[in-house]
């Protein structure tokens, strides 16, 4: 299987670093459309963060927000509607001019429109009861275990129970936690809840941090890293991969300097 590789200039390494989109293109297209994920993806980009919400009628819809007002036209809650009536709102709103109607896909839309992709990290949100953790997460197993997605992808989140909780059904799921803060201390949270990943928000990230994760044989994900030189200072203190909203123009760039070196 190819893996996404280029030297960034001017470090001391220069092996593999992943690029994730975030959102798909968040800004290079609408956020988690099936237009974004193709545009990257006809672009190279092999690796996506997406975000995950339960419809009225228990799919599992690609959405960041709970509710649909920024993205659409619509106002409410993604639990107030179905899957087909979430696939007939138009997502082009609140980003720049956008040629073509957006609907909010499924989970399973955006993975069957991937066809090229090694790898997703699903992120699962926080505003949820005690039974929505555990209808979104049995959804999750459900599709893992239909699709055997197992190699191909990740159940992300900051709530600790909701990883527990996916564990707890299906333990072959592999997890990662999104932190935010550096205390408590990330790696150690991240170990006690079995992740094989930790998402960092990339301001927290040390050298400290990667160190200790990749000893406890956790990959290290950076979001969201938007300029050139913090990938370059993050890949220096060994990054495994940054999640950004520009992952074309961030590829693009890499690839020149590739080429020139």
């Amino acid at each position: 299987m190819l893996i996404l590789r280029y030297r960034i200039i001017h470090t001391d390494k220069a092996d593999i670093l992943i690029i994730y989109g975030h959102r798909g293109a968040k800004g290079e297209a609408p956020e988690n459309t099936i237009s974004g994920f193709s545009l990257a993806s006809r672009n190279g980009i092999r690796h996506f963060e997406l975000d995950v919400q339960l419809s009225k009628d228990n799919k599992l819809m690609v959405l960041h927000d709970i509710r649909v007002d920024r993205t659409t036209d619509r106002r409410g809650k993604i639990s107030e509607f179905t899957s087909s009536e979430l696939s007939k709102m138009d997502a082009r709103r609140n980003v720049a001019p956008w040629p073509t109607f957006q609907m909010i896909p499924s989970l399973e839309n955006v993975m069957e429109n991937s066809p090229d992709c090694q790898h997703f990290q699903f992120e699962v949100k926080t505003e949820r009861s005690a039974t929505g953790i555990d209808r979104i997460c049995k959804e999750l197993d459900r599709l893992f275990k239909e699709k055997d997605y197992y190699q191909n992808a990740s159940v992300t989140s900051s709530d600790t129970r909701i990883l527990k909780k996916i564990k707890q059904i299906n333990p072959n799921i592999k997890t990662g936690l999104v932190a935010e803060y550096r205390v408590p201390n990330p790696v150690k949270k991240a170990k006690r809840l079995g992740c094989h990943h930790l998402c960092a928000k990339w301001t927290i990230i040390s050298p400290k941090i990667i160190e200790e994760a990749k000893k406890d044989g956790m990959a290290v994900s950076a979001w969201t890293v938007n300029r050139i030189q913090d990938v370059v200072h993050l890949k220096r203190m060994g990054i495994d991969s940054v999640i950004t909203d520009y992952p074309t123009s961030m590829l693009a760039y890499f690839d020149k300097h590739r080429a020139e070196s």
